[in-house]
């Protein structure tokens, strides 16, 4: 990929979304923002050890909600217009918080602190035109009347605005990490940078032409449907032999041994039980259907990762909860992914859980920059109207 990447990241999390693109050739991270000061302690030294160098316009801290003010504005315009004399695109990627539109939060929507916030990123691409950008959010945004409403208000605006869109909700197990995990992913191109790149534009905005499954690896209704174990006795350090027409490399057990998780820096961090050993022993392996107590199945993939609102993820056959080791693993990240041992259990785990599972952020920066050299090769010339 001959284009060079500059990405502005918001939301940023302790990165996985990130981590995507800075490991697909052509991305460069210029700058970070993340409210939350330890999740951009872990950011940070994540990529300390990942040997990726720093963002050129730093790591910031402050509210999202201020850099609508006149002088953040004027600050990020400036950093913005620096970026656009050493790199061909721009893009503006975040995942906004996203309880208010999940029935395991809030629900509140719009009404909430964080429904708010998705409006405020919104605003934010809107008022400073980045060339494309990237939106995540759960999938209540995308299929809850109510929710949906607001996700179409916001489509108005970035259309009214110069944007041509299109829209997936993609499951993580489409792009190989082993966890079922769907989310509404809304991407945009400006009009002007569409234009300049070669793509004949007709009175559509949206955008037919792009191709979500370029990059995905299975079918995700293809593996659901498969014959995967159910529940079985539970037997601490019990050992289960593979069953046969599974797919290996979507199991718990697979990433647990890929990660090498018993050795990672991060395999004692975990929480200890509160209920009672006898808890934490009659849950059988594979019931992963209750509200609060889920014990995964070595050779199964895993519910999403959702580590807050009650909800508990234990070890297949061990009686414990998942250490922050397993945990990484199941959002598929690199095995020298390591989040600095002074963190405190709760940050850890509320952050491995909003992340985007590292194989899918990696998916979907490889076939944002397969749909660019498309339209830059004239293999795509028109945004073609969706019937």
């Amino acid at each position: 990929m001959n284009t060079k990447i500059g990405i502005f990241s918001f939301f940023a999390g302790a990165g996985f979304l990130d981590l995507g693109f800075e490991t697909t050739k052509g991305y460069e991270t210029l700058f970070v923002n993340e409210y939350h000061k330890p999740f951009m302690e872990i950011y940070k030294s994540s990529r300390k050890g990942l040997k990726i160098k720093e963002p050129i316009f730093g790591h910031n801290t402050d509210d999202i909600c201020d850099f609508l003010n006149e002088a953040k504005t004027n600050e990020l315009q400036k950093n913005i217009n620096t970026a656009r004399t050493k790199f061909d695109l721009i893009g503006f990627i975040g995942g906004p918080p996203c309880p208010d539109f999940s029935v395991g939060g809030k629900n509140k929507g719009i009404e909430g602190e964080n429904g708010k916030l998705s409006g405020t990123y919104i605003e934010l691409i809107v008022r400073n035109s980045p060339d494309f950008f990237l939106f995540e959010n759960v999938k209540g945004l995308y299929r809850t009347k109510k929710h949906r409403a607001f996700f179409d208000e916001m489509k108005l605006k970035l259309i009214e605005n110069g944007y041509y869109l299109t829209e997936k909700l993609i499951n993580a197990l489409d792009f190989g990490a082993p966890q079922d995990r769907e989310r509404i992913i809304l991407l945009g191109f400006k009009r002007n940078a569409l234009l300049e790149m070669g793509m004949e534009l007709n009175g559509s905005p949206f955008l037919k032409s792009f191709d979500w499954n370029v990059k995905t690896i299975y079918n995700s209704k293809d593996v659901l449907s498969k014959e995967w174990p159910k529940q079985e006795t539970y037997v601490e350090d019990g050992l289960k032999p593979m069953p046969k027409g599974i797919e290996k490399k979507l199991t718990v057990q697979y990433w647990f041994d890929k990660n090498n998780v018993v050795n990672h820096p991060n395999s004692k961090h975990y929480f200890q039980p509160r209920a009672g050993l006898i808890k934490f022993q009659s849950i059988q392996e594979g019931d992963d259907l209750k509200k609060s107590y889920k014990r995964l199945h070595r050779w199964r993939y895993s519910p999403t990762a959702a580590y807050g609102n009650n909800e508990v993820h234990l070890h297949p056959y061990k009686p414990r909860r998942l250490s922050a080791a397993e945990a990484l693993a199941i959002q598929s990240l690199p095995i020298n992914f390591v989040i600095p041992e002074h963190i405190s259990l709760s940050n850890m785990f509320k952050t491995i859980g909003n992340g985007v599972p590292y194989l899918a952020a990696k998916g979907l920066a490889e076939t944002i920059s397969v749909f660019i050299e498309k339209i830059k090769n004239k293999e795509l010339k028109h945004a073609e109207i969706i019937s």
